[in-house]
C-alpha cells in the first residue's frame, strides 16, 4: 500500500472510529481532572497519540477502549509529573484577585462544573474526588462510562480480578464517605447486619 493510500486509510479510521468518541473522552477526562482546560489538554493529547500510533490499532475493534487507554495513560503520566513538581503559584491570578474591587464575587465557575456538581451533589462529587486515583479511575470507567470489567482490564492493564477488587473497595469507600449524606436524604440501610 502506498503512503498516500495509508494516509487516506488512517484519516478514514480517525474520522469514522476515533472522532465519534470525543464526547465520551472529554467526559472521562473531565471526571478525572475536574478542570475544563486540563480535560481539553488530555483529549487533545489522546487524539495526537492515537493518530501517531494509528498503525497499531486494529480497524473495527473497540476504538473507544483503545482511546480511553491512551487517555488514562496520559492522565497518569501527567499526575506523576505534577506530583514530583513543587506547587506553582500563578502570580498574575493572585494580582488580579487583589486588584479586583469586589472580591466577594471573585473567581470563575465553569458552567459545566456547576451543572455536574448539582447533578450529583457536592457530597458525591467530593467523595469521588477524594478517592485515590486507581480507585477513582475504575469507578469512572465502570459506573460513569459503562465499560465492562474486561474492557477496564484492557484499558488500565490490570487483571479482571484486580478490576473487581478495586471497584468493590472503591464502592465501599464511597459508601462509608456518603453514609451520613444518604441518611439526611432519607435513605436507610435495609440490609441485615
Amino acid at each position: 500500500m502506498t503512503n498516500e493510500n495509508l494516509t487516506r486509510q488512517y484519516d478514514r479510521i480517525f474520522q469514522e472510529e476515533f472522532w465519534p468518541q470525543i464526547d465520551a473522552l472529554y467526559t472521562f477526562a473531565y471526571h478525572l481532572t475536574y478542570n475544563e482546560e486540563d480535560a481539553n489538554d488530555l483529549v487533545q493529547e489522546t487524539y495526537l497519540k492515537a493518530y501517531r500510533f494509528i498503525k497499531h490499532y486494529n480497524e473495527g475493534t473497540n476504538a473507544k477502549a483503545w482511546l480511553f487507554k491512551i487517555l488514562k495513560n496520559a492522565f497518569i503520566n501527567q499526575y506523576r509529573k505534577r506530583s514530583k513538581q513543587p506547587t506553582r503559584v500563578d502570580y498574575e491570578e493572585v494580582a488580579t484577585f487583589h486588584d479586583e474591587e469586589d472580591t466577594q464575587y471573585s473567581g470563575y465557575l465553569d458552567l459545566r462544573e456547576e451543572m455536574f456538581q448539582h447533578m450529583m451533589g457536592d457530597e458525591v462529587t467530593n467523595a469521588i474526588n477524594a478517592l485515590p486515583v486507581d480507585f477513582r479511575v475504575v469507578i469512572l470507567l465502570c459506573d460513569i462510562e459503562g465499560f465492562t470489567y474486561e474492557e477496564i482490564s484492557k484499558i488500565i492493564d490490570i487483571p479482571i480480578g484486580t478490576v473487581r477488587s478495586r471497584l468493590h473497595r472503591a464502592r465501599n469507600m464511597l459508601k462509608e464517605q456518603l453514609k451520613n449524606y444518604a441518611s439526611t436524604l432519607g435513605y436507610k440501610d435495609k440490609r441485615q447486619k
